[in-house]
Parts: C-alpha cells; structure tokens; sequence
C-alpha cells in the first residue's frame, strides 16, 4: 500500500479520536448559514458543508454537472452544458471556464455558529504518476449574537491522468457579518491562484478508442506517455474580491409588558426604513505562457513573435451601490419590501501593446497584422439605477423582482429584469410548492469581446446588444419526492466563439428548450435517486446541446449500531452524443466545432459514503466501466476523461 494511503488511514483514526463522536451533545441552539444576493445584500438561507449524501463526489471533475465539457483533470477548466445553469460570458471571460472552483459573491456563506464550527476535509486518490488531491478547510465562530468572522481555504493538486495536465488551485477568503438591531453589515476578502498546464488534447483519440491501431496491436496503454499537442504551456488565472455590504436600518422600539406587573420586561426593534451602501473591488490577470516549436504550429495565427507566447490581460473594476429599502411590513398596508438604488462601476482593462505595430517584419513566418486600433490600456465609467420588490415573509406566496436600467456609459440602453414568484397548496396529503421565474435581459457586450490582442489572436468587433428573454415554472411534490423545472429562452443577438475560436455574433433569433424531472424513490433502505434534462436549441450550429442528460444513483442507505450511517450504491452519468465545444488553452474559451461528436457514454462510480456524528469519510472506485463499456469517453474532443481510479476522502467538523 502507498505511504499516502497509510497517512490517510492514519488521519481518520486521529479525527474520530478527537471528535466527540460517543459524548452527547450539549444543548445548544442550532448554527444555520445563509447566502447573499446582488445589488443590495438580501439574505438566502443556506445549508452548512456538512451534508453526507453524495460527499464523495467533490473528488469526480465530471460531477460538476449531468453534462459537464472539460478539460478533465480536477480544478481544470470546463463548462456546463445544462443551458439553463450556464452563466452567459462575463467581463473576464477567461475566469469563466473555471468557474466551478472559483468563489463568488453567489457561492460565499455567513455562518451563525453558537460554538465554533472547524470543518477539515481532504481527499485523495490515484497513483504516484497521476495522483489527485485537495485540502480544504472552513472556520467560522460567533464573537457574540450578533458578530461573526471565518476563514476557509481550498487546495487542488492533481496531476492529472495525461501528460501536461496538471492543476495547483489555491484559494483562500476571510469573510465576516455584524447583526445588529440598527446596523448590517455582510463582508468577505477571497484571493485566488489558479496555475494550469495546457496540453491542447492528446495527439490521436485512437489511443483511447483503438490502441491496438496506434500500437502495433499491444492494448495496453500508459496514458503518461500518450502524446499532446502541446507539452510546455500553461495559464494562470488569479485575482482578488473584496465585498462590504453595509446596512442601517431606522425604526423603532416595540416594548412587550407583562400581562400582570404591565412592566416592560423586553424590547424589540421594529424596522422601517434601511440605507444601504455595498462596495465591491475586483481584480483579475489571465497569462499564457507556451515554448517550443508546437506553440506556433498548434495555433492557426502567429502575430508577433516565433520564440513562445507570453501573453498577459487584466481587468479590475470599483463599483458603489447606494440604495434606499423600504423594509417588508413596515406598515400593516405594506407586506412587502420595496427599494431603489444607483450603482456606479469604475472599470479599468490591460492587454498586450500600446498599438499594433508591423512587427510581423520580423519574419516571413508570422501572421499579417490586421489593421486594428486597440488600446494597451482601457477605462471606462457606468452608472445603473435600480429597483427592487419583493417578499420573503409568508407562507401562502413570496416573491423577488429587480429592474436595473444602464444610463451612462457603454451599459446606456442596459435592460436587466429578473424575478420569481413561489406560492405552495395542499393536494390531499401533499403540500405543492408552484414557482414561477423569468427574466429580460438587453445587455451590452463585454469590452474583452469586441476588443483582444495577444500573439494568437486578434480581434476588433462591434457587437450589438444580446438580447435574452426566459420564462419557466417549476413543481415540487415533496411527498412523492418529484420535481418538474420546464423552462424556455429565445436569444436575440447570442454571442457565442465560432469554429476558429474567436467572438461571434449571431443577428437572428436562437430559442432554448428545457424540461428536467427529479425523481427519486424510496423502499426501505433502497434508493434510487434520478434527475434527467431534455433540452433543445432551434440553431445546434451555434448553440449545440445534449439533448438527453441522465444522473442516476442506486444505493443503500443503512445505520449500523445507531452511530454509523452509510450510503453505499453505484451511481451513472450519461448524455447524448452532440457537437460538444472544443477547448482552445490560449484564450480558455471553449467555441464550437462540427468535426467530432462527444457523448452517448456512462460514466459510473462504486462508493461507499459514511457518517460517524461528526465525521464523513468515503472510498470509491471512480469510472468503474472504463474498460468494459467502450472507450469513448471523450467530454470534449481530444481531451478524455479519467479513467478508473481509486479514491477516498475525509471530512472532520471539529466541536472546539
């Protein structure tokens, strides 16, 4: 057995030594997190990391969605291909490819812990030639009522089952939030280090399909030795966030008497009005860094230099959001919340020269420049107002809508309108919960899209606005444990990376189709849990779509002697075969492509997931049907997916 796999033995027999795992627990009031939306920081419950169910999948790179385009190595890049839980290209899209690992104001949690909550988790698997590990930690702990601060740090190190496809993802955030009767206020820092080598994908897809034809008959195949188009490159994203989100709230003092003495014997702070002010700072660098002959010989274009790449981009931006709120029931005529804000947003972009210049005289080899324009460096100023209604409070309906208008800048015409209305009814024992959702979106195209500069690519576009307008609703039967999400979407003006990898737009209408169904089933200890997504585009030359995405999970869910619970099954991921994106490691951007068709594989997994009072801990054997259910395990093209390895993880929540 290798020593990593002792070490880890060792390791969860230190943590179920240290954690109260046979003490009871002390009677204290239950710790709960919550998560924040944008502009003006209204509060979401949310759960703690501490859920065992599916644990083990944080160790799969392909779990991150039912259809999931990547790279393949954990903390690589990828991309959803669920439509519907896409994000559309950001302002740095480089960061979009990896934004299953980098955390957001959407993704960060506040904790309300009575004790402090010490969560440690790690796991591990593979060989010494492909090895895979990440080490994250969570602290957050209440200094009284109404103070809270915590830290939590991520750490992916995978070396990845193909050469030059290794990860190193760190990031680290310290977050905060102070409750108090007048005064809010929800903080976090987080800083990221992203360094990923790029391999461009393995030379010839045979040496997974056919490796007899590529190897003179032998099947046996080291994937370390299977050549890739690219062996000395690499991208680094990195950057930081800081978010302050203030409140202050004026009202006043509700005093409660006794019924007999008619003293007051407490008092209650009773809201009416909030001023809130939120600031967010974010900083962001993208470098791509190739040697050797391959880098101009893998790249269609080749601007400036034959001697390696060394391309760097920036981007930072400063925004200031003021608002006003009208807190929910601030009179009994008024049951909801209303609010109006401004918001201002100082941008500032970085690229590669000052002025495309005739360098391509350096030699004959080189791409001609085209006669472009762009600026080393580029600002600009914007300003949005805003409105909010909603309603959180209540059990017959709630509701959530935010309308923001661009009026000065290159966001002037902006449109965003968002909301969902939820309402639940009783269907004989069922209690149905009906949520409807939709948005209209008329939204400027970001400045690196129309405007980029780098020794492979060069470009200068005027795109009009995109324009998106979804509506959908979605069913819950708890008791029968099925959900129903049926959504649709038409795109006017849908950017998207075409065929050679650069920014394209299309003038027409594209329109999206989504219906997905969760069902999951229950016979004593058996379950099978199940979620599948139909989904269809009216234009699959521009906007390709799986059109079937299946997970499915069978498994036991058993106790032993009253402390130990497990979760032990076989779990599958499969999607239908599509023109599935392809990856260009330059510009991190996954464009289409029409040559090769991915999908129509499972993907399945062996495990068994345990809870001891306060600790998970898992072993799996990850794609356990690698070898005997063909070998067209392709996300993407080129790029394979991992093949069966060995895995195992834990996690400690620490009582201090």
């Amino acid at each position: 057995m290798e020593k990593k796999y002792i070490y880890f033995l060792a390791f969860i027999i230190s943590a179920l030594s240290l954690s109260p795992i046979w003490a009871k627990d002390a009677v204290i009031e239950p710790s709960y997190a919550w998560t924040i939306s944008e502009p003006l920081g209204l509060r979401y419950t949310s759960t703690i990391d501490t859920l065992q169910y599916n644990y083990y999948q944080q160790a799969i790179p392909s779990m991150v969605s039912k259809a999931y385009a990547t790279t393949g190595n954990l903390g690589a890049e990828g991309q959803d291909q669920i439509f519907f839980d896409r994000s559309p290209v950001s302002n740095f899209f480089f960061e979009d490819a990896l934004n299953a690992w980098i955390p957001s104001i959407k993704t960060q949690k506040y904790y309300n812990t009575r004790i402090p909550m010490t969560i440690l988790s790690y796991n591990t698997g593979g060989t010494s030639d492909n090895t895979q590990d990440r080490l994250s930690a969570i602290f957050s702990g209440n200094v009284n009522k109404a103070i809270e601060a915590g830290a939590a740090m991520d750490y992916i190190y995978s070396k990845g089952t193909y050469s030059g496809q290794s990860t190193s993802d760190f990031t680290w955030r310290i977050f905060g939030s102070y409750t108090g009767d007048r005064y809010e206020l929800q903080a976090f820092f987080n800083s990221y280090n992203f360094l990923n080598k790029e391999n461009g994908g393995i030379v010839d897809d045979r040496y997974i399909t056919d490796p007899a034809a590529v190897q003179g008959g032998s099947t046996t195949v080291n994937n370390q030795t299977i050549p890739t188009n690219l062996s000395n490159a690499h991208s680094r994203v990195y950057g930081t966030e800081l978010y302050l989100n203030h409140r202050y709230k004026v009202g006043y003092y509700e005093n409660h008497r006794d019924s007999i003495t008619d003293t007051i014997i407490s008092r209650t702070y009773i809201p009416v009005t909030s001023f809130i002010w939120t600031m967010n700072y974010k900083s962001n660098r993208h470098l791509f860094l190739s040697t050797g002959a391959e880098d101009t010989t893998y790249f269609d274009n080749t601007y400036f230099t034959l001697q390696g790449t060394n391309d760097e981009t920036s981007y930072w931006k400063l925004s200031n959001t003021l608002g006003v709120s009208m807190l929910e029931g601030f009179n009994k005529y008024a049951k909801f919340g209303l609010a109006a804000y401004v918001t201002h947003e100082f941008r500032k972009y970085t690229q590669y020269s000052d002025a495309i210049e005739t360098s391509s005289a350096e030699s004959g080899l080189l791409t001609p420049l085209p006669q472009y324009s762009i600026p080393h460096t580029f600002s600009e100023n914007l300003i949005w107002v805003g409105g909010q209604l909603t309603k959180q409070r209540g059990s017959l309906i709630t509701y959530n809508a935010t309308a923001q208008f661009g009026l000065v800048g290159s966001v002037a015409g902006d449109i965003d309108v968002s909301g969902d209305i939820s309402t639940k009814f009783r269907l004989k024992s069922d209690s149905v919960k009906i949520t409807g959702y939709g948005y209209f979106k008329n939204k400027s195209t970001p400045y690196f899209i129309n405007n980029y500069i780098s020794n492979h690519f060069i470009w200068q576009n005027d795109f009009g606005k995109e324009r998106r307008v979804r509506f959908g609703g979605i069913l819950d039967f708890p008791l029968t444990r099925t959900k129903v999400n049926v959504g649709a979407e038409n795109i006017q003006n849908f950017i998207y990376f075409n065929n050679s990898g650069v920014p394209a737009q299309n003038g027409g209408n594209i329109q999206v189709f989504s219906a997905t169904l969760d069902q999951n089933f229950k016979f004593g200890i058996f379950n099978w849990n199940n979620s599948v997504t139909y989904q269809t585009s009216s234009d699959e030359n521009i906007l390709p779509l799986p059109k079937l995405s299946v997970y499915s999970n069978m498994f036991l869910q058993f106790t032993i002697a009253r402390v130990l619970h497990v979760q032990f099954g076989v779990d599958c991921n499969y999607y239908t075969r599509y023109y599935a994106p392809a990856y260009n490691p330059a510009i991190m951007a996954f464009h289409t492509q029409h040559e090769k068709m991915c999908g129509n594989f499972a993907f399945m997994n062996a495990y068994a997931n345990m809870k001891l009072k306060k600790t998970r801990f898992f072993v799996m054997m990850s794609h356990i049907n690698e070898s005997f259910m063909g070998g067209e395990y392709f996300a993407i093209p080129h790029y394979p997916l991992n093949g069966m390895k060995f895995q195992m993880g834990l996690s400690v929540d620490f009582a201090n």
